[in-house]
């Protein structure tokens, strides 16, 4: 399988215009297509039945390629230079003191909640609990596992993104099971059952092969020098997935039964602090040594790992916000590997 992808990602790199339009565009292409796929599917009902069966296909299909992305990264990844950075630090500290601020606000809404009188004002929407619970799971989340494919891409070190992508997920399974219980005091989370089962989520498809592409590397280094030559290979199994997750992303929102007026405010904010957190992380990298990686650490967030602890903890109204998340880092990874593209032309 590897080495059809191979070859099929090298033709990609002697193809004609569109090809090279299609390899320019690769982000916006698969967000678009997993949109156009899932309402074409869902609005047509002579497709109902090709939609049941593909369902559990891309089903299946989502972790294949999530996995096999990530093993391709890490064929190139330096063992030896992953250790912890400065950097590192700097990050976890804005992420931290971004959780306070927002579980400020959290309690600022609630209290304005019980003081409020029946009657909707224009701002309700704004001044919900359930928005600013949906901006903490795209703050709280790790940061992507396939945050290395984008730094890869842009020029970035890839072996000290690995090892805070590995951080960033031990730090958001501790702060995880101890924010969400006094943010929605109805709903008990035992610690211990909520880090591991956090902790083996992230095992799965980060520490697996994570481990296989040192295996490979060690003992198969043929197999090895075989998988990275094919350029871009991570970055387009990444796209797959990619596309489906925008499948399911506009799925939740499509059936959703939230307020039309609160679900643009979830898209907005999330727009909002997907852009500060880019900012944030870009500024903390320039200080610290590491602006690339910085910034995509900060930004780029597991969202399907922030969708699961939404439902499971919060009202699942606030998964919509990791959800439209997705799509805001994507377009600003689009524009980031446009420029970076375009200054390495000139």
């Amino acid at each position: 399988m590897l080495s059809i992808f191979c070859n099929f990602a090298g033709k990609m790199e002697k193809g004609n215009a569109f090809i090279r339009f299609l390899k320019d565009w690769t982000l916006p292409v698969a967000i678009g297509l997993g949109t156009v796929c899932y309402l074409v599917f869902s609005r047509v009902p002579a497709l109902a039945g090709a939609a049941d069966f593909f369902g559990p296909v891309f089903d299946l299909l989502f972790p294949v390629t999530l996995f096999l992305t990530l093993f391709v990264t890490f064929c190139k990844v330096d063992f030896h230079e992953m250790r912890p950075h400065r950097w590192h630090v700097g990050v976890l500290v804005a992420q931290l003191l971004l959780v306070a601020v927002n579980i400020g606000i959290i309690f600022w809404t609630k209290s304005l909640l019980n003081l409020q009188s029946s009657a909707p004002s224009p701002l309700s929407s704004l001044l919900s609990p359930l928005l600013w619970e949906a901006v903490l799971t795209c703050i709280i989340g790790p940061s992507a596992v396939a945050a290395p494919v984008v730094v890869g891409k842009l020029g970035g070190n890839i072996n000290t993104m690995t090892t805070f992508t590995l951080i960033s997920s031990l730090a958001s399974a501790l702060m995880i099971p101890i924010v969400f219980p006094i943010l929605e005091q109805t709903v008990h989370v035992d610690f211990l059952s909520a880090f591991f089962i956090i902790l083996q989520k992230v095992a799965t498809v980060l520490l697996l092969p994570l481990v296989l592409g040192w295996l490979v590397q060690r003992f198969l280094p043929a197999f090895c020098r075989r998988i990275t030559s094919a350029t871009d290979l991570s970055f387009y199994l990444w796209c797959v997935s990619l596309s489906i997750t925008t499948g399911i992303t506009v799925k939740n929102i499509v059936q959703s039964d939230a307020p039309l007026a609160l679900l643009l405010w979830i898209a907005v904010a999330s727009l909002v602090l997907c852009f500060l957190q880019f900012v944030i992380g870009r500024a903390v990298g320039r200080r610290l040594g590491e602006e690339i990686n910085s910034g995509q650490a900060l930004f780029q967030k597991n969202t399907a790992l922030s969708i699961w602890v939404a439902y499971m903890y919060l009202n699942p109204v606030s998964s919509i916000g990791a959800g439209c998340y997705v799509l805001w880092q994507n377009i600003i990874n689009s524009l980031e590997l446009w420029q970076y593209r375009k200054l390495n032309k000139s």
